[in-house]
């Protein structure tokens, strides 16, 4: 009997044999589809991912739906509608539910407007979502994390979406628990980023104050993700740059990870597999999130020598992405991008351990040819790899 998606990937993460590798390619923009699919071809958006071999399917809970949906003007009216975000359209602005402006219009999501950073507007105040603390944004920095508080996740509703998406699309995808813009992503886009990484040295209590409030989100979020019945945990912070990681081991030791790993506990008591998104080289701290159950890396960027990833993490880790998506795939020609892409596959999915994909969500400025170039040769790769 042939394998559903859902099982495909749970395998792979499993250490199971598989038919073939499962595979997944995401569009930054979702209000893209129609486009894309009349470029490839195809009759409707519901073919979009049944071309790309998608096997996996992210399902967010309505305090996350303005960072992926903000450019979906339908989507937002709904949200605000029932109090979970606020609109300011002239300003090109939609406001979430912990105060965070995102820039409407992006490629990818970009937060635009930081609550506690001492910057707020009256504008801004008056676009708030209802829970939002509106007190918090004009005081100073300690004041302002005392005041703030995390959104209300008891709130009627919020995870409606991911109930009837769980129930609905299993089997045929996987389907994860969308957990972007983590604990440290949300502190910096609460703060800004400069006030963040400068308060880590100049008002660490602030910092540490911020960042258990997260948690404490967090962890009431994992405990609900695990009530529903999820197969896999998804955790999103990006902890390095092309370069290297953000903080030195010690920083990300005292600051970051006990709170990932507390965060991470519900899932670790229930057994699911986690999977953590963070973008850039962060090879150094590999070790150190294995320990805390660490089972699947996403996205997996070139920045990091993919060879020596599989061969010194490879028996625990199964990696998510590798093929690049900053040089060849919008610049290349179709035939670089097969090749580039051919030797990613090679290299992270040899025997097996790898969801193949995009080494980050693809942007606008990827021709479809080279879209259709890697759908090719996964579909060429997926099968003959396992037996390398």
């Amino acid at each position: 009997m042939a394998m559903t998606k859902e099982e495909r990937v749970l395998r792979v993460i499993n250490g199971q044999d598989v038919d073939y590798l499962p595979s997944q390619i995401t569009f930054s923009d979702r209000t893209r589809d129609v486009q894309i699919s009349e470029a490839l071809g195809l009759d409707s958006a519901d073919e979009l991912d049944g071309y790309l071999e998608n096997h996996l399917h992210l399902t967010l809970s309505l305090h996350d739906k303005p960072l992926f949906y903000r450019n979906d003007r339908e989507e937002m009216a709904r949200l605000a509608g029932m109090g979970f975000c606020g609109p300011d359209w002239d300003s090109s602005v939609v406001y979430d539910c912990w105060g965070i402006g995102i820039q409407v219009g992006s490629d990818g999501f970009f937060a635009c407007f930081h609550p506690l950073d001492g910057q707020a507007t009256q504008r801004a105040a008056d676009h708030m979502p209802p829970d939002v603390r509106r007190e918090a944004m004009f005081q100073d920095i300690e004041e302002a994390v005392a005041t703030y508080a995390a959104p209300d996740i008891t709130r009627a509703g919020l995870f409606g979406d991911m109930q009837r998406e769980l129930a609905e699309q299993s089997g045929d995808f996987l389907v994860i628990p969308s957990g972007y813009f983590g604990i440290y992503e949300r502190a910096y886009a609460l703060m800004s980023f400069q006030e963040f990484m400068a308060n880590m040295v100049l008002k660490p209590k602030v910092v540490h104050d911020l960042l258990d409030k997260i948690t404490d989100y967090k962890v009431e979020f994992a405990k609900k993700v695990v009530e529903m019945g999820f197969k896999v945990a998804h955790h999103g912070d990006d902890l390095a740059t092309q370069q290297g990681t953000l903080f030195s081991k010690e920083m990300f030791r005292e600051f970051v990870l006990p709170r990932i790993e507390r965060a991470w506990q519900p899932y670790n008591d229930a057994g699911i597999p986690i999977i953590l998104h963070s973008c850039g080289c962060l090879t150094e701290f590999i070790p150190d999130l294995l320990e805390i159950g660490l089972r699947v890396l996403e996205p997996v960027q070139p920045c990091m020598d993919l060879a020596y990833l599989k061969r010194e993490f490879g028996k625990d880790l199964v990696f998510w992405g590798g093929i690049d998506t900053q040089n060849l795939l919008p610049f290349g020609r179709p035939e670089q991008v097969k090749q580039m892409a051919r030797e990613a596959i090679r290299t992270l999915g040899k025997g097996g351990g790898h969801i193949i994909a995009p080494s980050q969500e693809i942007m606008n400025d990827v021709p479809i040819e080279n879209v259709k170039a890697l759908v090719e040769t996964i579909v060429e790769e997926r099968q003959t790899v396992l037996s390398m």
